[in-house]
Parts: structure tokens; C-alpha cells; sequence
């Protein structure tokens, strides 16, 4: 069922909200002009009225004749959590993006970004001057944190109250329309990190209007959201009309769905699982795929199986192991949940089967953890070696630059992108950007912000950083978050770039990256000598890359095909600012090379009747579109 406020041509007004408990309910229309509308309660709960509105009016719902609370559907909340609600026309933008039918999601090459701390006037309309910027790069979808209103101006977005209204700061909802349709002209996705696991906890009225939690189950924000106890289908309802209302109403391609370990449903039909329906309806009304992400620590397949196989129906979800794995091995890290990984074995595992723990015993959890994932698409896995939380959630906020030298920098990005999955990158990655991502908000509520710090530093208990992290209300800590666009034209920030777009480049024109299936992929490790090689195959190309996560130069042999590998990256070339290549143009089967340390290398081979595809630019030699054969060493 409809909820929210929604305008009408005729001048007139649909109001419906959702308070089974109410005796009575009252809209309150307080500009232009002051009214107090008793509403008709209806079944199940709900109320509705039609009333003469236009948009721009302000409103707020009063409960029994008592205190009047903002719409907890509002679809914008011009003066914050706390202000009231005001009435929009979402018909009233033009959009110009008839001609997108949206991309396959074995495409995407995704950009996570805040939009407070992208630019720095941390506004949906300066993000549209740097769309082209990121397509040059070689990105094909951003990904945008939660942009659900929050208190203040200054958020991660996961404290979000209102999850239908967009964040009055960054512009609201007409700047973010014009944002997507923007993206969209400029060939870009987008996808829109939600937050369904938890509501912010300052402006949260919800439990005024109706059992929105429950005692049930305990998360790390407190009650639980009620999926499956009494009077859940109001608040399934609610959850799945935010949904609908971001693919239908705003265009969104895909829903980044965050931490579904904390959405407890035991329901005979998950909550994720009707979102998925939802979302397969949307994708034939639309004409374009609506696809759902998840986010999930449980490393559980059922997440991304199709419903048909008893699964969720979920279209894809993160593997953190990705990024444990590589983090690991090039910091030395080893506290909190890094404990259990540092090996070649444990990326190898990644890269072959989706999850390092699909069922293996994880010695920071004490128990087995996961299932088996190998059986399933690749591109069903979105990988990263940096993203807002493996960032943020450190006490200083480094990010990969910080903690890994160049080498090791330009190692990590071969890895990532040339990996099977879909590759994330987290804003500024891709030019090696120096600020920290820190942790900051914008609460008015003393006890809250005094919760916030404490909370903070609980959390980092498991770790042995030593250092103190800064505090999250002070308006610096987000100021130092901002990136720096002058560094990616300088130095070595501009030949990382220059390495990402070389990269990406050769991703999107090497259909073999995007076949879906393992039997053409094979990742193998020379685990005593810190090796990982992969090899990627068709009938007409194949690649290897061959990655040195060990500090000293080693020697290896390849039992490879004879067949003509040309060399396409190395990391190592002094082209790239690398100590100089010990590796030939072309590779040979069973012949003792040496590869420098930290460094990533790409040979390829096709078919004499496939020419390969060329490019050159100041920075790299050369890279072909192609594909790859290897066997295990």
C-alpha cells in the first residue's frame, strides 16, 4: 500500500499513514495556511485523506489530539528531523534519460562516494561536474552512502530517520533527480546504499506511530526493526514501498541493501526475498534491471541464490574476505578480525570460490563460518581493497595510501580489477588520495554525541591501534575527510590514476572478465615464494597475471600453453615508477623467471585471427582486449 503524501494534478493531496494503535489522527497543514484535517482511518491501520495541498505546503501528523510528529514516509524535511514535512511534486521534474535501459550488472565498475565529502561543496549538483571525470577513469556506476535525512549536515548517512526523504543539505530530492539523470545521460549507474536494519536515533517518531521495532532480537542499534513479530505487515510495507520508491519515483538502478546480518526475519517468506520480487516487478514495469546488493558478513549463498533454488533472490553481495585477504598481506595486520587472514591461500580461496570462509573455522568468530558459494556467477561478488567502512571504521581513518607503499599500491589495484567479481573502488582510490574518511555527525543531543564517542572507542578494543581517533562532532574531523582533487594531477597520484584508467580500460574492452562462469578462471598460489597466479581462458584469448606479495624479487616457472604471451602491465616498468622490470615481453612455458617484489604483472594471448586492440598513452605501453589460459604451477 501507498504511504506518504503524494500531489495530484487536480491540486489535491493523498495523505496515508500507517498508526494501528491510533484512536485518532489529525493532518496538520501549517503553510501556507493553518489547518488541523481529521483523517479516516481505513484497515489495518491505516489512515488517509484527500486534501487541497500544493506542494510546498508544511505538515505533521497529530496523534490522539496530543503532539504532532513529522511523516515518518516524508519525502523531504526542508529544516531537519525534528522540522516539519513538506509536500513535493515528484512529477514535476523532467527527466531526459528516456534512452537508458541501465547496463548489465557483470559491467559495473563501481564508485562509492559521500556526497558531503566528494567535493567541497559536498552538494548533489557539484557531484554532476566530476561524472565525466569518473567515466574517463573508467567507472560505470557510482554508489551513493545513505542519503536518508539525518540530523545536521554532517553524516555518514547510516543515521538516517527518514528513509523516503533526502537529505535537505546535499540539495534534496529534485538536486538528487538531476543528479541520476545526469549519470544516466553521461552513461553512468547509480546505485543508492539504503539502510533498513536500523533507523538514526535522533528525529526518530516512529515508534510514536505504530510497533516499528521489536525486543525480539538485539542489534548494535538497539531494538531490532520488526520484520516478523505482531504488526510486521506495516512495517514490511513501509520497507518495501521505499524499495519501489527509489527505482520508480528517482530512476536508481540498484539498492546497495547495508549490513543484512543486523534484518532478523524468521518469517516463512524473508524480508528480503519480497524485496526481491519487488524488484523483478519493477524491472519489467521499467524496462531496465533493478538490481539489490547486499551487504553481508554471514558469507551465507542463500543470500544470492535465486528463489527458485530456495535462496533470497538477491542479485549480488560483498565478500569482505576480498578485502581482508589483501589488507593483510600487505599490512601485516593481524588483530581483530585480520587474525584470520595474511596468506596467499586466503586470497587464492577468494578469488576461487567467493568467500575465503565458505564453511572453513574462523579463529576470530571460534566456529565455522559460511557456506559453499563456488557453484554461483562471479559477477553475483563485489570485491574491494578499500570502501567507507574498512576506512572509517580504523582510529586514524587511513586509507590503503597511508599504510601500503606505491609498489603495494599498484599491486592492490591489479589485483582488484583484474579479479573475477565486480571491483569496487572507494572514492579517491583511484589517485592514491591522502585525507583520512573519519567518522563525524552533526547530533544535537549531548547524551547521544557523549554515546557516539564512547561508542567508538569500544569498538576498536579488538584492534591494537594505538591511536586516539578524533572526535566526531567537532566540524574538522569532517573537513579533513574532503578530497583533494589538485593531488590527482601530481607526482605519483597522477601515474596511480593513469595505472586505475589502464586498467579499467583493458577490464571493459576483455570480454572474457565478464563470463560468468569459474571453469574458465583458475587462481593458484606458490604459497612458500608469496605468489598468486590466475589465468583466464577462452577457445580465442587467454590471460595470466602472475601478483608478488612477498618483499624480496623471486624466481618461478609457469606450465603454460605454448602459445604467444605478450607482456600488457607490469607494475615494476620504470614507466609506471617502478624499480625496473625483470620479466620479458613474452612468456615462455617452463622457463625460470624473476618478478620484483610487490609488483603485478598481465600477459595475454589471443588467436593469430583475432588482432589485438591496441592503446597507448603517456604513462603505459600498451594493452589489448583479450583473454587468458594458465594451468595451476
Amino acid at each position: 500500500m501507498k504511504i506518504g503524501a503524494f500531489f495530484h494534478p487536480s491540486s489535491e493531496s493523498e495523505f496515508t499513514l500507517w498508526a494501528p494503535f491510533a484512536d485518532q489522527i489529525h493532518l496538520q497543514l501549517s503553510a501556507p495556511k493553518v489547518l488541523s484535517i481529521p483523517m479516516k482511518k481505513q484497515e489495518k491501520g491505516y489512515w488517509t485523506i484527500t486534501a487541497s495541498a500544493r506542494p510546498g505546503t508544511r505538515y505533521r501528523y497529530r496523534i490522539n489530539q496530543s503532539s504532532d510528529f513529522p511523516d515518518p514516509a516524508s519525502f523531504f524535511q526542508p529544516d531537519g528531523v525534528h522540522g516539519n514535512s513538506e509536500l513535493i511534486d515528484h512529477g514535476a521534474f523532467a527527466w531526459t534519460d528516456s534512452a537508458w535501459a541501465g547496463i548489465p550488472l557483470a559491467t559495473y565498475i563501481i564508485y562509492e562516494l559521500h556526497v558531503g565529502t566528494f567535493t567541497p561543496e559536498g552538494t548533489f549538483a557539484s557531484i554532476i561536474e566530476r561524472l565525466d571525470d569518473l567515466k574517463k577513469t573508467g567507472i560505470t556506476a557510482i554508489e551513493i552512502m545513505p542519503i536518508h535525512q539525518f540530523p545536521g549536515t554532517r553524516n555518514w548517512g547510516y543515521d538516517g530517520a527518514y528513509l523516503f526523504a533526502v537529505q535537505n543539505s546535499y540539495g534534496g530530492p529534485h538536486e538528487l533527480k538531476k543528479l541520476i539523470n545526469a549519470c544516466h545521460c553521461t552513461g553512468l549507474a547509480v546505485i543508492l546504499d539504503v539502510v533498513y536494519n536500523h533507523f538514526g536515533p535522533e528525529g526518530n517518531y516512529l515508534s510514536q506511530f505504530g510497533p516499528y521495532f521489536t525486543d525480539k532480537y538485539k542489534t548494535p542499534w538497539g531494538s531490532a526493526v520488526n520484520f516478523d513479530d505482531a504488526y510486521a505487515y506495516g512495517v514490511r510495507n513501509f520497507i518495501l514501498e521505499n524499495t519501489r520508491y527509489w527505482f520508480e519515483l528517482f530512476h536508481i538502478d540498484a539498492l546497495r541493501i547495508d549490513a543484512i546480518h543486523g534484518i532478523f526475519d524468521f518469517s516463512a517468506r524473508h524480508i528480503l526475498e519480497d524485496m526481491s520480487c519487488a524488484a523483478t516487478e519493477l524491472s519489467d514495469q521499467c524496462n531496465r534491471p533493478c538490481y539489490l546488493i547486499a551487504e553481508s558478513d554471514l558469507n551465507d549463498s542463500r543470500v544470492i541464490r535465486p528463489r527458485s533454488r530456495y535462496g533470497f533472490g538477491i542479485d549480488a553481495q560483498w565478500s569482505d574476505d576480498f578485502h581482508h585477504s589483501v589488507h593483510a598481506l600487505l599490512t601485516n595486520e593481524r588483530h581483530g578480525y585480520y587474525q584470520d587472514f595474511g596468506s596467499v591461500d586466503h586470497l587464492t580461496a577468494a578469488l576461487n570460490e567467493g568467500f575465503t570462509y565458505g564453511g572453513r573455522f574462523s579463529s576470530f568468530r571460534k566456529r565455522y563460518h559460511g557456506n559453499d558459494a563456488s557453484d554461483l556467477p562471479l559477477s553475483q561478488f563485489v570485491v574491494c581493497t578499500q570502501n567507507h567502512d574498512q576506512v572509517g571504521n580504523r582510529a586514524a581513518a587511513e586509507r590503503e595510501s597511508r599504510l601500503m607503499s606505491f609498489e603495494q599500491l599498484k599491486l592492490a589495484a591489479g589485483i582488484l580489477i583484474t579479479a573475477p567479481y565486480i571491483p569496487l573502488l572507494f572514492m579517491g582510490q583511484e589517485y592514491g588520495e591522502q585525507a583520512p574518511f573519519n567518522y563525524f555527525i552533526d547530533h544535537s543531543d549531548p547524551e547521544l554525541i557523549k554515546a557516539v564517542r564512547s561508542g567508538r572507542q569500544e569498538e576498536f578494543k579488538a584492534f591494537s591501534w594505538k591511536t586516539t581517533p578524533p572526535d566526531p562532532k567537532d566540524p574538522a574531523t569532517f573537513q579533513a575527510s574532503r578530497l583533494d582533487w589538485n593531488r590527482r594531477n601530481t607526482g605519483d597520484h597522477a601515474l596511480l590514476l593513469s595505472w586505475y584508467h589502464a586498467l579499467l580500460t583493458y577490464r571493459k574492452k576483455c570480454i572474457i572478465l565478464f563470463d560468468d562462469t569459474r571453469k574458465q578462471y583458475t587462481a593458484s598460489t606458490i604459497a612458500h615464494k608469496q605468489l598468486i597466479i590466475t589465468s583466464r581462458y577462452s577457445k580465442n584469448r587467454g590471460m595470466i597475471t602472475v601478483a608478488n606479495f612477498n618483499k624480496e624479487t623471486v624466481p618461478f616457472k609457469l606450465q603454460i600453453p605454448e602459445n604467444h604471451w605478450m607482456k600488457l602491465f607490469d607494475s615494476s616498468e620504470a614507466n609506471w615508477h617502478g624499480p625496473g622490470s625483470t620479466l620479458p615481453e613474452k612468456l615462455n612455458s617452463l622457463t625460470e623467471y624473476t618478478i620484483q617484489p610487490f609488483s603485478f604483472v598481465l600477459y595475454e594471448w589471443r588467436n593469430k585471427t583475432h588482432e589485438p586492440l591496441r592503446m597507448h598513452s603517456r604513462t603505459f605501453l600498451s594493452a589489448a582486449a583479450g583473454k587468458s589460459v594458465a594451468r595451476r604451477s
